[in-house]
């Protein structure tokens, strides 16, 4: 028998098929050497003539060939389109030079081979000639000599196709105007979409809308992809549930701007696809020039939303996040920022540590206010030196001082930033992002550092680089707490405007070059929480601060929409103070402790030395508890078992179903509740489980299909944990 392949090219009929263990993807070549699309849906064996591409004379659908009204790019599934030629959809890419606008893209070219190139400058999924089979498919316009490739990295076991696509222009100049990394034409418009909305502490609020005629559209222009909307989107069926049901996911490996978009066509089919915001964009392609798209993950499957998640945590844990802390436990830490803000001495410090030690905690992390003469937030952003009159024994003698203590020690940065007060900005103004002949806009008292510089870059690497070598850090809070405005004349000038995407080449070039350099420390993006929570950070952050949102009630949604596609083991939660710092609440430790735990980067935010004996004990046995169980939250199956508006069932299997953790919470007390009963998933059904905190032990399959009774607890903010061990 010959070897398998997931990726053939029938000559004959012109047809490329890609098949993953769970779905196939069918591209053709016509006669005329368009390319269009045919099936991507559940894995088939084969691709023949069952559902034909029906030439029918519609009005007002122009044709590019003389004397045949039947053939029109409008109604054709083009697999990717421009625009000015017929098509007018959405198009994939639209660019305008010398010979107008619009590209008449025809099949010239492929080749398929083993493995996955790397994209120059951009984040992207990774696998060995094992795991994954690409095919580059050439396209070209003979007019204007404008080649496109488009890429597909095809991983079977993962069950995720990634696409890109590439410009590259030949004698005559070109300026692209938009450019996205996939869009596909579905012969149907009966979905719903699935995406991730919010806004400040309110980040990944799983949303679902109806597709309807017209246009469903979400994206981002400020400089990164933001608290609102995460570039993510789904396409999936009105009757779906958590085991049953067609979801077709698309994400998006870029932290810049962005745009995803569903918009469905007179004759009911529906064209979806992502990529870089055009909004704010164009990009100037000199002859012989290339321009690379950031890549598109795309993935299908037919057993609903939790295959559908763990496709995803599985794939990014293991084809995405570069970081050798990927498969490691993490740390539980405390974090000082709730428990002082900037009002800290190296004594305090110490002393939180101190407490923090005894409790069992390992990671002490030292967030805003350490360098320069930073007080409160209108200063030093870009001076990263210590503050000697708050840390006298400068960062490394503190970071011996706690190590001592048997914690390890962290930092937090924020190195995009610049402050006006700084000496950073004394001497080089220009380094800031501003617009000749405007004020400058400043969003917490501080302005952006221009990364289209390379010499900004430059300096931003050296500096942290400075930092992390003068002591023992094994954890870096990488922050970003403003959005972009003012973008510089010379990339946004109306011929030119490139000032975004270069930004970000900028951006991922430092934390290439420094996640390379300090492979030992774990690096955790932030921004102002979840505003640049997205696989392009993740590439190189193996997990992300979820909210600045702290309060466990708050906290659900939160984590519930970032679990919907991120690993656990990326999700940063913390326990923090009551009443909370942010809303007000007062909730109970056991249930800030149980929500916490949901995410799989646990820790503390309060000060400790305000805490009573009782409490403090509490703290110690939630992380006892937690380092018992973590390595099966952090890198077993999640599984959502029930949701209503008022309570919220989850649960953790590890690898082998060995153990599990369940996690129920009740938000307000009822009068007269009715009795709730959830049932468990992912154990094995014939084992025994028993359940220390029952003091009893049941069989897998009663706990799957009977199910177990919820406590009848009237009490507002109620939660219990379940740990059950297989016998």
């Amino acid at each position: 028998m010959g070897e398998k392949k997931v990726i053939t090219f029938d000559t004959e009929n012109g047809l490329f098929h890609l098949q993953t263990r769970e779905s196939s993807y069918v591209m053709q070549v016509l006669n005329n050497q368009q390319l269009v699309h045919r099936y991507f849906g559940k894995k088939i064996s084969h691709f023949s003539t069952s559902n034909k591409i029906t030439y029918l004379d519609r009005a007002f659908a122009p044709s590019p060939i003389s004397g045949n009204r039947t053939f029109s790019l409008d109604v054709l599934p083009l697999e990717y389109s421009s625009n000015g030629l017929g098509d007018f959809r959405t198009a994939s890419v639209e660019l305008r030079n010398s010979f107008g606008v619009g590209l008449d893209l025809k099949y010239r070219t492929h080749r398929i081979y083993k493995g996955k190139p790397t994209l120059e400058g951009l984040p992207s999924s990774f696998g060995t000639d094992d795991e994954v089979e690409t095919l580059e498919l050439e396209l070209y316009d003979q007019l204007t000599e404008i080649t496109v490739t488009l890429l597909y990295s095809v991983f079977e076991e993962a069950n995720v196709l990634a696409r890109s696509a590439k410009i590259t222009t030949g004698a005559h100049p070109t300026k692209i105007e938009r450019c996205l990394s996939f869009t596909l034409d579905m012969p149907r418009k009966d979905f719903v979409v699935h995406s991730l909305m919010g806004r400040y502490g309110y980040e990944k609020e799983w949303t679902r809308t109806p597709l309807t005629s017209g246009r469903y559209e979400i994206g981002s222009v400020r400089g990164g992809s933001g608290h609102s909307q995460t570039p993510f989107i789904a396409l999936a069926d009105e009757s779906i549930t958590e085991d049953s049901g067609e979801i077709y996911t698309a994400h998006l490996v870029y932290s810049g701007n962005f745009k995803a978009f569903a918009e469905t066509s007179p004759l009911h089919h529906t064209r979806w696809g992502i990529g870089v915001n055009d909004t704010a964009f164009s990009w100037q392609l000199d002859a012989y020039q290339t321009f690379q798209t950031p890549e598109a993950l795309l993935s299908y499957t037919d057993q609903g939303l939790t295959a559908m998640t763990h496709t995803s945590h599985a794939f990014l844990k293991h084809h995405l996040i570069k970081s050798p802390f990927v498969d490691k436990v993490r740390p539980i830490l405390i974090n000082n920022w709730e428990a002082t803000y900037f009002d800290f001495t190296e004594e305090k410090i110490l002393e939180l540590a101190q407490l923090a030690s005894q409790t069992g905690m390992e990671l002490f992390v030292l967030d805003d206010g350490w360098f320069g003469h930073r007080d409160d937030d209108e200063s030093s952003l870009g001076d990263w030196f210590v503050n000697r009159q708050k840390l006298p024994s400068g960062l490394k003698g503190l970071a011996q001082s706690i190590n001592d203590l048997g914690l390890e020690f962290g930092l937090w940065f924020e190195p995009e930033m610049i402050s006006m007060d700084s000496e950073l900005y004394r001497e080089h103004p220009d380094w800031a992002i501003q617009m000749a002949g405007r004020e400058p806009i400043y969003s917490r008292e501080q302005l952006v550092l221009d990364l289209s510089q390379e010499q900004v870059c430059d300096y931003v690497i050296d500096s942290v680089t400075s930092v992390l070598e003068s002591a023992n850090i094994t954890y870096v809070k990488w922050d970003m707490n403003r959005n972009i405005t003012n973008m510089p004349e010379r990339l946004a000038n109306g011929e030119r405007y490139e000032f975004h995407h270069r930004y970000m080449l900028g951006l991922y070039r430092i934390l290439d070059t420094l996640t390379t350099r300090f492979p030992h420390i774990l690096f955790e993006s932030c921004s102002g929480g979840g505003g640049r929570n997205d696989l392009g950070m993740m590439y190189y952050m193996p997990q992300a601060w979820a909210s600045d949102n702290t309060d466990a009630i708050g906290r659900l949604s939160i984590q519930e929409g970032t679990a919907l596609i991120y690993p656990i083991s990326s999700i940063g939660a913390h326990v923090s103070a009551i009443p909370n710092h942010q809303v007000g609440r007062e909730t109970p430790l056991e249930t800030r402790g149980n929500v916490a735990m949901m995410g799989g980067a646990f820790g503390y935010e309060l000060d400790l030395t305000r805490l009573d004996a009782e409490e403090i004990q509490g703290i110690s046995h939630q992380i006892a508890t937690y380092k018992d169980i973590r390595k099966t939250i952090q890198t077993g199956h999640f599984y959502r078992l029930s949701k209503t508006d008022n309570t919220q069932a989850v649960m953790f299997v590890n690898e082998d179903s060995s153990q599990a953790v369940f996690t129920f919470i009740k938000i307000l007390a009822q009068p007269e509740a009715p009795l709730i009963q959830v049932r468990l998933k992912g154990l094995d059904p014939d084992a025994q489980y028993h359940c220390p905190r029952l003091d009893e032990t049941f069989y897998g399959d009663e706990l799957m299909n009977v199910g177990l009774t919820m406590p009848h607890v009237q009490k507002d903010y109620f939660s219990v944990q379940y740990i059950f061990n297989k016998q």
